[in-house]
């Protein structure tokens, strides 16, 4: 494992966001939605997220989530990521989102 500084890790902006609304992306390479974010004073924001197997796009709308909002934006197909979803990958390889287990204002930084 390599390590990393605090000003390293100060650099990365994890911040909580709810989720708006998800659609179908069928231009994804790999099955995907793409969802719309609330990061409070940030804005919304999109992204693309590998979650199909997991969630249905139905009960994502309202649902806090963790993401990177510090990236460049990303073409995907035909469509521009503005964030990363945060997760982890199942016993297999499926994506579980990150999340907070309280409520918390939307666009807050992880401390």
């Amino acid at each position: 494992m390599n390590t990393i500084t605090w000003p390293d890790f100060e650099k990365v902006e994890l911040r909580t966001g709810t989720i708006l609304e998800a659609q179908d992306f069928p231009q994804a390479r790999k099955p995907a939605y793409k969802i719309r974010v609330d990061f409070g004073e940030l804005g919304t924001k999109w992204s693309s997220a590998q979650i199909t197997k997991h969630y249905r796009k139905e009960d994502l709308p309202g649902r806090q989530i963790i993401g990177v909002v510090n990236f460049p934006p990303k073409q995907i197909a035909n469509f521009m990521s503005e964030f990363l979803v945060t997760g982890f990958a199942d016993e297999n390889g499926d994506v579980v989102l990150a999340a907070v287990d309280k409520q918390v204002p939307n666009g807050q930084k992880l401390i």
